[in-house]
């Protein structure tokens, strides 16, 4: 398995798998989503970028930093391939996503997600963000925020 930046040839992967989740779950996708999916190249050209977990030319999981506001920055549509078996593909694309943000000067990593996706909240906490409260979810699924502050 090899961890590679955004290729246009992975551009299906990535809206695929998000999708599908995104539908497993909570059977719909919200406008949020195809707003993320309609703008992937207004955001790479902002500075974010997508990762993929690939294996054999097949996308395993895919994983995006973009910058929000000032020095913060989103994590976010963090997906895998549930035809491929990916152990720890999720895990190291997560990673990725926070070195690019971080990397590119972000103080402030931010996720927005669902308690009922235990393996995600799993990476999130392995990889040392820790919970906050909002007003306001933005997505009608999103029930938990997550926040990482880099340290200096």
């Amino acid at each position: 398995m090899k961890i590679i930046q955004f290729e246009e040839r992975y551009r299906q992967d990535f809206i695929a798998m998000n999708t599908s989740w995104i539908i497993d779950y909570f059977q719909n996708l919200e406008p949020q989503d195809m707003n993320t999916f309609e703008k992937i190249d207004e955001d790479l050209k902002r500075g974010g970028m997508i990762f993929f977990a690939v294996k054999d030319d097949t996308a395993l999981a895919t994983c995006m930093a973009k910058p929000l506001e000032g020095s913060t920055w989103e994590i976010c549509k963090l997906a895998s391939n549930k035809n491929r078996s990916h152990s720890g593909a999720g895990s190291a694309v997560f990673r990725e996503a926070m070195q690019w943000a971080i990397d590119h000067g972000a103080k402030r990593l931010f996720i927005i997600s669902n308690r009922v996706l235990k393996p995600a909240l799993h990476i999130y906490e392995k990889m040392g963000f820790q919970e906050v409260q909002l007003e306001n979810y933005e997505y009608e699924r999103g029930d938990i925020a997550f926040e990482y502050i880099v340290e200096k």
